[in-house]
C-alpha cells in the first residue's frame, strides 16, 4: 500500500538530478521543513511536459519546501528534461524502480511490453517524511489537484 496520509513515508536514495549535474541523494537530504515528491511515468512524454509546466506556472518553485520529481529516466535525460523546460524543479533519476517500489506504485504499462514505471502520485512530506497529503492517479491523464496539494504544502 502506498503511505497514507500520517504515515511516516519511504526513504530513497537516487542520483538528483538540477539540469547540469547529478549526485547521489536520499530523500532526507532534500527535505527543508518538508518536501513535495511527484512521481510520473518518463520525462520527455506529452504528459509529463505538460504537467511540470503546469507546477512551474502555478508557482510551486515557490512553497516554502521543495518541489522533486521521481521518474525511471537516467540522469542524462532527466538534466536535459528539466534544461528543455528550462525548469527550476530538481528529478530523481529511479533508474531501477526502487523509490516507486518503496511506495508500493510502481505499476506495468499497457501496450509497453513489461514495461513498469511509477503511476502519478504526489506526496506532501512534512519535516520527519510524514505524509501530510497525497494523490494517486487512477489514469495517465488526470489532472493533479492543485488546490489540495496546494493547500497541504501551506498547512506546513
Amino acid at each position: 500500500m502506498p503511505p497514507s496520509e500520517g504515515e511516516r513515508a519511504p526513504e530513497f536514495e537516487a542520483l538528483l538530478c538540477d539540469g547540469e549535474t547529478f549526485r547521489a541523494r536520499r530523500l532526507a537530504d532534500v527535505l527543508d521543513g518538508g518536501c513535495v515528491v511527484v512521481f510520473y511515468g518518463f520525462s520527455f512524454s506529452a504528459i509529463a511536459e505538460n504537467w511540470w509546466k503546469r507546477y512551474d506556472r502555478a508557482g510551486w518553485a515557490d512553497f516554502d519546501v521543495p518541489v522533486v520529481g521521481v521518474s525511471r529516466d537516467g540522469p542524462y535525460a532527466q538534466n536535459a528534461f528539466l534544461r528543455y523546460l528550462d525548469s527550476p524543479f530538481h528529478l530523481f533519476s529511479d533508474a531501477d524502480g526502487t523509490a516507486a517500489a518503496a511506495y508500493d506504485i510502481l505499476t506495468e504499462r499497457d501496450g509497453m511490453g513489461s514495461t513498469r514505471t511509477a503511476r502519478r502520485a504526489v506526496f506532501v512530506l512534512d519535516a520527519e517524511r510524514r505524509v501530510a497529503g497525497r494523490w494517486l492517479a487512477d489514469d495517465w491523464i488526470s489532472p493533479v489537484p492543485r488546490e489540495a496539494i496546494e493547500a497541504a504544502v501551506a498547512e506546513l
